[in-house]
């Protein structure tokens, strides 16, 4: 079977049928998960997105045609950020194709160039309610390592129900130092089994730095739970467009999201985490908001306990190999 496929390394000549290849997937998962945005069923639109994939630094792949057709491509690039180590990302818009194997194909070309670069943690995100594409990946020997999730906007009834012993409100000068210690909880956790995240666990004088410069940017509503008079937990609400995690062929037209959460270990079991959750739902639809997202890793146990619980569903997955 495999002689059938004709593999290329991608170039700026595959732009244009990787992006009619790519819409023709958005408009398939659309069916599935409507809260995607229509523009990406354009090929005009894709191409855009797929074009400035391509002028990344590093940004190497490998297209894939039968008979003169485009099937498959996959296209990544390496991230800075030293966590990850020596590394490619496929981003949503990085691969596409309904033939399972012309996308192992291609993952095949491409992975051996990324390797032999010796980059060799990679990552895929891939939509969570397309069998086909979660089956190419996970064939290859991935394995799902971040949620991301939406549920649609709630109705006028939806209340937020905090434990009698818990008040939820909005931050407050007088909280800056214990939301500069609850800016360490969140790595320090994930670090944790069964995450091991290895994510560095920031200084206390960093996050205290970092709670102070943005205290007052309007971009951000943080709300905060209070147990006997003590900050016990967090949350922030915001527009998904700050994500830096969802790039736009994920997100809907219109959406809040849930961008923080932590509770301090003593804090735990009060259901802090939940009734915050439940605030920044209510605060997105209060917003005018269509949906509202959220994500998480998926070995965090307790996060995914508390976000499937009230609600999100996995919109698309972080699919991940390291080789070696």
């Amino acid at each position: 079977m495999a002689g059938r496929y004709e593999v290329r390394s991608f170039t700026a000549d595959h732009v244009d049928d990787a992006a009619r290849l790519r819409a023709a997937d958005h408009l398939r998962q659309r069916h599935a998960m409507p809260a995607l945005d229509p523009a990406y069923e354009d090929a005009a639109a894709v191409r855009e997105v797929i074009a400035e994939l391509l002028t990344r630094e590093d940004s190497t792949g490998a297209f894939v045609s039968v008979a003169g057709q485009p099937v498959a491509y996959v296209l990544g690039a390496p991230r800075t950020d030293p966590r990850w180590g020596a590394n490619v990302f496929v981003e949503e818009a990085g691969f596409a194709g309904t033939d399972v194997e012309a996308i192992r194909e291609a993952y095949a070309a491409a992975a051996a160039a990324w390797v032999e670069a010796g980059r060799v943690n990679h990552a895929a995100v891939v939509n969570a309610l397309d069998p086909l594409h979660v089956e190419a990946w996970f064939s290859l020997s991935f394995g799902k390592q971040h949620v991301h999730a939406l549920m649609p906007r709630v109705d006028d009834s939806y209340n937020v129900t905090p434990h009698d012993q818990l008040t939820i409100r909005l931050k407050e000068l007088r909280d800056i130092h214990a939301l500069a210690a609850l800016g360490q909880v969140v790595p320090a956790h994930v670090n944790t089994s069964p995450t091991f995240s290895f994510i560095p666990v920031p200084p206390y004088e960093e996050t205290l730095a970092e709670v102070e410069e943005d205290f007052h940017n309007e971009a951000y509503t943080e709300f905060v739970a209070e147990h006997e008079g003590r900050v016990i937990a967090t949350a922030v609400a915001c527009s998904l467009e700050v994500s830096g995690m969802t790039t736009k062929l994920m997100r809907p037209q219109s959406a809040g999201f849930l961008g923080h959460a932590a509770v301090l270990p003593e804090g735990r079991g009060l259901g802090a985490g939940r009734a915050l959750g439940q605030t920044v739902i209510a605060w997105s639809r209060d917003e005018g908001y269509e949906w509202v997202a959220t994500d998480w890793r998926s070995a965090n146990l307790e996060a995914n306990r508390t976000w499937l619980g009230l609600g999100f569903k996995p919109s698309f997955f972080r699919m991940h190999r390291l080789i070696g």
